[in-house]
């Protein structure tokens, strides 16, 4: 009995790792205006946040990201590949999707606030992911073109976040 229970632990732990790599689940195209050619994505990697508010608050989740600056969205996975949450906006509004819940923003910007407490500029985010490193005020950006990483730092307004992105296929 104690090896057939040790086989079947072997098992379900070898099942239990492969569901860890699988990938995330695919998910209905954006329209052609969604996908502009003003954008070369669309990307997917993992993404890290971590804001130092009271008490802090840190966050971590594969992602793709489609669209552009002006009209896109922004898929959340767990590390398992589970959907946690898609935003979706364009020029006069931004909709979260959580589960059943669906709740309407006037920006993209005010989106990422409500939801992790720093508005995250995601205009600017595809110009970083295009190896651009456009300035923006209040924050600094490190890019490694060669290996599709973004480190990204808000310094104002308070409180401060570091966003880092690792495509899973960094961009020519």
């Amino acid at each position: 009995m104690g090896k057939a229970w040790l086989a079947g632990w072997l098992c379900a732990a070898s099942l239990l790792l492969a569901a860890g790599c699988a990938s995330p689940p695919s998910a209905p195209p954006l329209s052609a205006s969604a996908t502009d050619q003003t954008s070369s994505g669309p990307w997917s990697g993992r993404l890290s946040l971590q804001v130092d508010s009271e008490p802090p608050q840190g966050f971590h989740a594969g992602f793709e990201l489609l669209g552009n600056a002006q009209t896109g969205e922004l898929r959340l996975f767990s590390p398992l590949g589970s959907a946690l949450a898609s935003a979706q906006w364009d020029a006069g509004s931004a909709l979260l999707l959580r589960g059943d819940e669906r709740r309407a923003y006037p920006d993209i910007e005010s989106l990422t606030a409500a939801l992790t407490g720093a508005a995250l500029p995601v205009a600017t985010l595809f110009e970083w992911l295009q190896g651009r490193a456009v300035e923006l005020p209040g924050w600094s950006v490190e890019l490694g073109q060669t290996d599709g990483r973004v480190r990204a730092r808000r310094l104002e307004p308070a409180p401060t976040a570091t966003l880092r992105l690792i495509l899973d296929r960094p961009q020519p």
